[in-house]
Formats: structure tokens, C-alpha cells, sequence
């Protein structure tokens, strides 16, 4: 038996006044749900590998904890990493990872699931449990140890992180972690060996278990087959899609210090018909599921008598593409206009942007000005992109933003796009000199223009899935152009290092030999990644050596469509001859309009249609 949670909280006492904010690793925020631990049947923890300032508000792990908490039989408590200083002294004071809300070591929970929204946070996951004192691959782990499940957006490329977790949730989690609990539950009493429960779980749809696969390679280094262990075991995985989205969470966790995002957030629909060539979450969350103007002002409703926040953000992959927009901001404005609410729309689309829809927020001013993504400023980068926007419209945009008032926009780049000329970076700056000048027509001086810029990284299940990343050297000389040409006063920007950009890039198309490169990574140090001042390339570097890859092959390869990518056994939905079609109109300059306007038969359809005849009243976009 490991500590007590009274031993681990006296241990607290005497350590949390030596860090950095330690309200991050107290718990007992608003709205935290305490159960018994002895009268709970199962015991989840649910691991943000990452700090407490960022994890709070991670949505889909606050979704999963109120379902979990739903059930009578279920108790679900949280964990995050702890910040350098906090890990140093749990380990000098051998304090293991803990729950925030009765101070359990992560060890004693039947499942630990932990979320991977992006790849950066590898190495954290691994630092996680090996603070839990939990083994780091699924076949050193025995009976008695937790089931490690893991999900979240970089799950759709399971294989750099396979020998680490048991099972891997594919799509959408709500029902998935239903399943998986019920499951563990019935092989607990069962006492059958650990196998046992992996193999029920790979028959589950949407639940893959990678060590029942195995993976042959070509002598090139290129992956020859995956092959499951069993014929019985679905080949490929295809994820798992809600048919109808469930009623939005109102019971957000209230923290007593101050993090990220304050505030409620409802997510409006999700899924995105907009096809966007670069964009890993547009090609996967399909198909499109809108809520009811009313449930979402109900949850609202609901949300701010539970928390007291003032700032509620419409959540969705493109706000502005959700059908009833205009009379969704109204009817917020009109309900809670003598609340002084602040309301944020992240991913306004300039396709579907309206004059109308900014007059009707102007009784609900939204936090932070606007912010728009052109994601490439010539018109042929665009078309490559799919994101058929003409300057004037980017302009005509801009311009409307200033005449109602607002003095700041941010504008998000991406540089780096299959074909993309230096050309092309020009036009990035000259495009933001022209904004800049439509908004001193309107606001003089105080007009601001902050050019994000990031770096294009080929994902898997896109229909860029194929093409090469930019060496650093290319990245560095399209960044130097952008620094000089917009350094001028009422411009801003911000650009992403070409290092953390390479890192990214080897990950996200890696094959089940990088998790050698992660876990040595690990063992050198390499943890919050995703913090620039804590990145160090150079212990990649040397992984990688370690491990005999060579980190090009994963980043600067062009591949060939015939190939077999390290994640064809995971399905998205999508067929993948759908995007090896759209990859090459990309090649052609050939744009495909919004899906709403015409079905291209990408292969979602048959899933979603097998759904719908599930379930009458489904708020589908997909035809």
C-alpha cells in the first residue's frame, strides 16, 4: 500500500508554501464533486498532463467528469501535472501523484484516462505516470494496477504513444467512457487476468487496444501492415460518433486562483463542413451537430447560477457557420442584457461573417476584439488551402470590424503550405499593412492589428497527410521576411518556433518506433514541451540518435499515396481515397465549397446515417 491521503496531506502542508501558486494543488474548488471512496464501486481520475491553469477549463475533460459523476456507482476525481517546482519537492518528499479532491494516489484508481489534445504533451503524459508510481507500459502492468486509457485530438494517431496505454478512445468520449467503466466493472468481479479485460475492450467500437495489433515495416523504414492478433478484432477502428449531442454541461468547476479561461463555455455545435486542407479537427469531428438555440440559453441560464462567472464563450470549430447564429446572439442579449455579460465567439469564418451579426453583439460587447483567420493571404495559397476567400472579402471584413467600433483585430497565418512561394509570406505583410489602414480610417491611432503566425504541420487524416514540413531553415528565412516587413507601430506578431513546429511535425505523423524516441526524451528531461521556456530541441536530437531514426524521415518526406501511413487502421469517418482526391485538386488549385451546399461523399455519411436511424430528431447538417 502506498501513502494515505492524510499522509499525503501532511506531507502538503509542509511543501505548499514553498511554490508557485499552490491553490493549484489543493482542490476544493466550486462545484467539485466529493464522493465516498469506500461506497463507490469504481474509482476514475482524470489526468490533464499538463498545469492546473490550463486543465481547469479543458472542456472535454470536464464533460467526462460530470458523466461520470452522474452514476451512482462512479466516482470521478482529477489530476494535473505539477509544475516544475511542485515536482521536485513531491519527489524529495516522496509524495506520489494525488487526486485534487480526496488526495488518493493516482495508483489506487481502477482507470486513470488522460486527455491528449496535442502531441507536445507526450512526454508529460509519461512524467504523469511515473509520478503516479504507476509501470509505463501497458505489459509491465498487472491486475492490480490502473487501466490507462487515453484520448482526446492526438489520439487519432495513436501509435507514437501505443506501448504506453492500455486503450485509446477514438471519437467522441461521452458514451466511450460509459462503456469502458461498465466493462471494468463486470471483469473486476470476474477475477479474470488483465488480457482478458484488454480483449473485451477491443471489441468495443471506437475503443482501440494497440498491444493486440502488431506492426511489420518495409526495409525503407516504411510501415509494411498493421495486423491485429485476432481475426475477431475490427480492422480498422473507426471512432465513435454521438448521434445527437447531449444536453451542454452547467456545473463548471469555480477555481480559487487564476487561470486561462474564467468563464462558461458552451459548445454550440460541433463539427465543421467547411473542408479546410490543413485542418485536423475539421476532417475528424465531422459530421456537423448543431444544439437548439434554447438549450443552449438554458445552459447558459443554468451556468451562471452555478458559477457567477461574467464571460461565457460560444464554443464550436467555426461560431459563425452555426445555422441560427444571429438569433442565438440575440436572444443572449435580450435575456441577460442586465447582466453585463461578456461574450466571445472564437472562430468567426470571413466566409460567414455578417454585418448584422456584429450589430446584434454590440449589446453584448465580446471580450477581446475580434479575431479572424484568413490563414493565407494570396488568393492561389487559398485555393490550395480550400479556403476560397477573394481579398476583397478579407478586406470588406476588416473594414466592417472598425466601423462598429472595434479598434483591435488579431489576424491568424499559417506559412509553410504545400506550394508556398516566398511570394506568398509577402503578401502576409502586405496584406496587414492594408487592414491596418482601413482601421485608421475609422479608429485613427488606437487601431491595432496582431498577426498571429503559425507554422503549417501536415496531420494525419487530411488531405495533406502526404506532403512534406518545412525544414527549420525554411521556416526561419519565411519568419525573418515577417519580422522585418511588419515591424511598423499598430502591428503586432507573434510567430511559433521552428524547433517546437519540427517537434510537432515528427509526432503527428510518427509510427510506433517514436515512442522509443519519446521515452528516452523523457528520461533526459524533456517535459512541458509546449512551453517555449521549457522546450530543449536538443534532447530530441539526441533521442532520436539513441533510437537510430532519422527525424527527417518523419517531417521532410514527401509520401507516396500508395503508401501505408502508420494510422490507416484507425478510421475517422473519412474515407481515405476521399482525401488522396482532395490532395490532389489541392495540386490543381481546385476548391471544393462548403459541404452544406453540396455532400462529396467524403465517407462519413454511411456512419452517421446507421445513427440517425437510431435516433428521431437528430439536428444533423450532413445530408
Amino acid at each position: 500500500m502506498g501513502l494515505s491521503p492524510e499522509e499525503i496531506e501532511n506531507r502538503l502542508e509542509r511543501i505548499l508554501l514553498r511554490v508557485q501558486k499552490p491553490g493549484r494543488y489543493v482542490g476544493g474548488e466550486l462545484n467539485q464533486v466529493v464522493k465516498s471512496w469506500e461506497n463507490t464501486r469504481t474509482h476514475v481520475a482524470l489526468v490533464f498532463p499538463d498545469i492546473y491553469d490550463l486543465g481547469i477549463s479543458n472542456l472535454g475533460l470536464s464533460i467526462l467528469y460530470d458523466a461520470l459523476n452522474q452514476r451512482e456507482d462512479t466516482l470521478a476525481e482529477r489530476a494535473y501535472s505539477p509544475w516544475i517546482d511542485m515536482e521536485a519537492l513531491m519527489r524529495a518528499n516522496a509524495i506520489p501523484l494525488y487526486s485534487l479532491e480526496s488526495k488518493h494516489p493516482l495508483s489506487e484508481f481502477n482507470i486513470l484516462g488522460i486527455t491528449l489534445p496535442y502531441e507536445a504533451l507526450y512526454t508529460n503524459a509519461l512524467n504523469v505516470l511515473d509520478l503516479s508510481g504507476v509501470p509505463l507500459t501497458s505489459r509491465e502492468r498487472g491486475r492490480h494496477h490502473p487501466l490507462v486509457i487515453a484520448g482526446g485530438q492526438a489520439a487519432y494517431n495513436p501509435e507514437p504513444m501505443a506501448p504506453f496505454i492500455d486503450v485509446f478512445a477514438i471519437g467522441e468520449g461521452e458514451g466511450l467512457i460509459l462503456d469502458i467503466v461498465d466493462i471494468y466493472q463486470e471483469w473486476k468481479d470476474s477475477g479474470a487476468p488483465r488480457m482478458a479485460l484488454l480483449s473485451e475492450l477491443a471489441h468495443v467500437p471506437g475503443l482501440y487496444v494497440p498491444s493486440l495489433y502488431e506492426v511489420d515495416y518495409h526495409d525503407d523504414g516504411q510501415v509494411a501492415a498493421v495486423r491485429p492478433r485476432d481475426d475477431s478484432l475490427p480492422m480498422p477502428v473507426i471512432k465513435r460518433v454521438l448521434p445527437v449531442l447531449p444536453p451542454p454541461l452547467t456545473r463548471f468547476l469555480v477555481p480559487s486562483v487564476d487561470v486561462v479561461h474564467n468563464r462558461i463555455a458552451v459548445e454550440i455545435m460541433r463539427g465543421c463542413t467547411r473542408g479546410c486542407r490543413f485542418c485536423h479537427a475539421g476532417m475528424v469531428n465531422r459530421p456537423v451537430r448543431e444544439r437548439p438555440v434554447a438549450e443552449i440559453v438554458q445552459a447558459i441560464e443554468a451556468a451562471l447560477e452555478t458559477t457567477g462567472y461574467e464571460e461565457i464563450a460560444l464554443l464550436s470549430l467555426s461560431s459563425s457557420d452555426y445555422t441560427h447564429i444571429l438569433e442565438l446572439v440575440q436572444t443572449i442579449s435580450e435575456r441577460f442584457k442586465d447582466r453585463h455579460l461578456s461574450i466571445s465567439l472564437p472562430s468567426l469564418r470571413i466566409e460567414s461573417f455578417s454585418v448584422e451579426m456584429m450589430d446584434r453583439l454590440k449589446t453584448a460587447r465580446p471580450s477581446g476584439g475580434f479575431t479572424l483567420a484568413p490563414e493565407a493571404a494570396s488568393e492561389r495559397m487559398r485555393q490550395i488551402i480550400n479556403k476560397p476567400i477573394s481579398h476583397e472579402q478579407i478586406l470588406d471584413t476588416a473594414r466592417a470590424v472598425f466601423q462598429h467600433g472595434w479598434t483591435s483585430l488579431k489576424l491568424y497565418f499559417m506559412i509553410g503550405h504545400p506550394s508556398e512561394t516566398i511570394e506568398d509570406v509577402q503578401a502576409i505583410i502586405d496584406l496587414c499593412f492594408e487592414i491596418l489602414k482601413e482601421g485608421k480610417k475609422y479608429a485613427g491611432g488606437r487601431a491595432k492589428v496582431h498577426v498571429g503566425v503559425s507554422t503549417f504541420i501536415p496531420k494525419a487524416h487530411t488531405p495533406f497527410q502526404w506532403v512534406p514540413c518545412d525544414t527549420v531553415d525554411q521556416m526561419r528565412a519565411k519568419l525573418d521576411l515577417l519580422k522585418s516587413g511588419l515591424r511598423h507601430p499598430g502591428l503586432k506578431l507573434t510567430w511559433n518556433a521552428p524547433e517546437e513546429t519540427l517537434l510537432e511535425a515528427w509526432l503527428a505523423r510518427g509510427d510506433r518506433r517514436l515512442s522509443e524516441v519519446i521515452y528516452r526524451a523523457w528520461q533526459k528531461g524533456a517535459k512541458f514541451d509546449a512551453w517555449q521556456d521549457r522546450f530543449q530541441f536538443s534532447l530530441w536530437l539526441d533521442a532520436f540518435a539513441e533510437a537510430g531514426l532519422d527525424p527527417a524521415f518523419y517531417s521532410h518526406r514527401l509520401r507516396d499515396l500508395a503508401e501505408v501511413l502508420p494510422w490507416d487502421h484507425i478510421s475517422s469517418g473519412v474515407r481515405k481515397s476521399f482525401l488522396a482526391k482532395d490532395y490532389e485538386w489541392s495540386q490543381a488549385d481546385r476548391t471544393r465549397p462548403d459541404c452544406r451546399e453540396q455532400c462529396y461523399a467524403c465517407g462519413i455519411v454511411p456512419i452517421f446515417t446507421g445513427l440517425r436511424q437510431q435516433t428521431a430528431g437528430a439536428d444533423w447538417i450532413c445530408p
